[in-house]
């Protein structure tokens, strides 16, 4: 893998703002999820939902500056920390050259069948350690 972290550019949707004209703080999740895509391949590359694998343990945002209608938004993703069956993705909101805001989201290999995590391989840790952001 020659990048170490992903981008995705967003349109935002004039149905994504708030009273107040800024991209509601619920959107900045849903950006963020269509974001970790490529990360969600390594682990499933069909994307088959009947084999998927992963589960979201818990995310934090901080919002840094108001993310606004009518500008493209730029979500780079990137893997911040590798465990033993979790990892941690950290994206970051850029609109304009401006940050607006910053997502820590811990995810867990998981099987569904059993509603247990399991260790994530070597391989894996290997292909998610690559991605450091830098």
């Amino acid at each position: 893998m020659s990048e170490t972290f992903f981008s995705l550019e967003i349109h935002p949707r004039f149905n994504e703002t708030d009273a107040l004209g800024h991209i509601n703080n619920t959107i900045i999740p849903v950006w963020n999820e269509a974001a970790r895509k490529p990360i969600f391949e390594i682990f499933n590359p069909t994307l088959d939902i009947s084999k998927w694998d992963l589960i979201v343990a818990g995310f934090n945002i901080a919002y840094l500056s108001p993310t606004n209608y009518g500008s493209p938004v730029s979500i780079k993703t990137w893997i911040s920390r590798v465990g033993n069956s979790s990892f941690e993705v950290t994206q970051q909101s850029w609109q304009q050259g401006r940050q607006t805001s910053e997502t820590k989201t811990t995810m867990v290999y998981y099987d569904y069948g059993v509603d247990k995590s399991q260790p994530l391989s070597d391989e894996i840790k290997q292909k998610l350690s690559a991605l450091t952001g830098e």
